[in-house]
């Protein structure tokens, strides 16, 4: 079948690769696309994803058989709706669905609902009562614009004056709303599951890091790297967070009428008191999914099908249960604030192969060169026979590459490399 990937991220390379690999899959185009799935297949930058209608219109003309969409601003506008309405098969959430995404605040509600644990959290619409609620609760506390922000609207406010200037910044936008919530504190981990509206099968584990310096310092990004399988989620915590918080978000998304069919990322806090949500993205990460493509054993295309026709039963999903995979991301000088377009990058090629990949996210093919046109611009993957080996080898790849105008995080893995130093 013809299959059409919506978005142009270094999730969306990871996915095209593995998309392409399937028997299943006889083309696939990509709207936008990048130069690194263009390597997969067809790339479409003249489909504007925001015109629902041509998107169908397009499916229509290229016989797609699916539609995967990979970032989550499609979801949240409601584009799988209006694929369904029009009898295209797409596998996501819908508009209603895709709100465990795009409102912290209903997710949170929701939690409360349902029993989900999660940490104990307040709404506001207004500045002053926000303002009142932190100075009574304290610092740490974390404050959350409500809405999409690229994984970078959330403060972690150690002081209470952190807190009070990110309530200001947030409200400064016309109708802006805002959860303050509990700060909880463990370990954070990332779990992934594939849902189809009733039932749910794990897809994996990784840890991501936000910050973008190492020792997780400055500030929040959209993730400056990650690694899989994250095996502080110990086969007991998973069945933990499959049974007190993936099957209860099911059932109450059922309940308000809008079942979820995606997949479920659910951000994890691992407490002294159990696996605690912290909040919920409603597609593949990114850069997780830099991680977990290269690990999954399985073709991908059945189980999205399955999903699509709302019956995953029988399906099982294998991963390569011997080597773990790190990514590095490889970022513009200036990320997260402004950065600077069209430096040249050099030697992506060389730095493939035998286990590595280069994922490409904010790049741009022209003259023959690959030049930087993003924030994050690359995601060095690597396999290894552990996260030291993959790390290591993830780190070897990124000295191959020649762009000095880039930079990384040095310490991808930090933690999962220590504890295998201390079970060595």
């Amino acid at each position: 079948m013809n299959i059409l990937l919506i978005g142009s991220g270094g999730r969306e390379h990871a996915l095209a690769w593995r998309l392409a690999q399937s028997p299943l899959c006889t083309r696939l185009f990509t709207a936008p696309g990048n130069p690194g799935t263009a390597r997969h297949g067809t790339n479409r930058p003249d489909l504007a994803v925001t015109d629902h209608a041509a998107v169908a219109a397009f499916c229509t003309a290229e016989s797609i058989g699916l539609v995967v969409v990979g970032p989550e601003a499609p979801l949240v506008a409601g584009l799988v709706d209006d694929l369904k309405a029009a009898g295209i098969r797409v596998f996501g959430p819908t508009r209603d669905a895709a709100r465990l995404e795009g409102s912290k605040g209903f997710t949170k509600d929701l939690c409360a609902a349902c029993g989900i644990p999660t940490a104990a959290f307040a709404r506001f619409t207004e500045l002053e009562p926000a303002l009142a609620y932190v100075r009574q609760q304290g610092a740490p506390i974390v404050v959350k614009a409500d809405g999409l922000a690229a994984g970078k609207g959330v403060t972690v406010a150690e002081t209470l004056d952190q807190a009070e200037d990110a309530l200001t910044a947030l409200f400064a936008e016309p109708g802006a709303e805002v959860v303050v919530e509990e700060c909880l504190f463990g370990e954070e981990a990332s779990f992934f599951a594939l849902c189809d509206g009733t039932r749910a099968i794990s897809l994996g584990t990784a840890q991501d890091h936000k910050r973008v310096f190492d020792g997780d310092r400055g500030p929040n990004t959209g993730g400056m790297g990650a690694y899989s399988p994250a095996r502080v989620v110990t086969p007991e915590i998973e069945a933990r967070v499959m049974a007190e918080i993936i099957a209860p978000t099911l059932a109450g998304m059922r309940a308000r009428g809008c079942p979820f069919t995606g997949i479920l990322y659910a951000g994890l806090m691992l407490t002294a008191d159990g696996p605690k949500l912290i909040e919920y993205n409603t597609r593949f990460g990114d850069p997780e999914a830099q991680v977990l493509m290269p690990r999954l054993a399985s073709d991908l295309v059945p189980a999205l099908l399955s999903a699509c026709e709302g019956d995953l039963s029988g399906v099982s999903l294998e991963f390569d249960a011997q080597r773990a995979a790190l990514t590095v991301v490889m970022a513009a000088a200036g990320y997260p604030g402004a950065v600077v377009r069209g430096s040249v990058i050099r030697g992506v090629d060389g730095a493939e192969g035998d286990g590595v990949h280069v994922f490409q996210a904010g790049t741009r093919a022209e003259g023959g060169q690959l030049l930087a046109d993003g924030g994050r611009v690359l995601a060095v993957t690597a396999l290894g026979d552990s996260v030291t080996d993959a790390q290591g080898r993830a780190y070897a790849a990124v000295a191959r590459i020649d762009w000095p105008e880039g930079f990384c995080r040095r310490d991808i893995g930090f933690r999962a490399v220590a504890r295998e130093a201390g079970e060595g």
